[in-house]
């Protein structure tokens, strides 16, 4: 029994039940293109600038970004307001990236 379940993680079944809490919005979502907006459009610098610190101050899940759907909505109000041209494709990988590093809200 010991052997299945390590072989089952091993193949990814271990995988598919942390991917099973992630909130339906961000399911799908590209997480590498998420780091790599975040990373080429300077959000982290940007952040620093407005918070201070290292800049985590600003996800600060109880405040006022506290379901994901707001955490997605908020990258939108970014990308809108600095121009940044995101599809809505984008807005979720980068919204899905901070929901991972941040926020971790969970499907309830």
């Amino acid at each position: 029994m010991k052997t299945v379940l390590c072989l089952l993680v091993t193949l990814g079944f271990g995988g598919a039940v942390a991917h099973a809490q992630t909130p339906a919005i961000f399911k799908g979502a590209d997480l590498k293109l998420g780091e790599q907006l975040i990373a080429e459009h300077k959000c982290t610098a940007c952040h620093i600038r407005n918070v201070g610190g290292n800049g985590d101050d600003i996800y600060n899940p109880k405040g006022r970004i506290n379901t994901p759907g707001l955490l997605r909505g908020m990258v939108e109000y970014c990308s809108t307001q600095l121009n940044l041209g995101f599809f809505p494709e984008d807005s979720t990988a980068v919204a899905a990236v901070l929901n991972r590093d941040h926020y971790k809200f969970k499907e309830k």
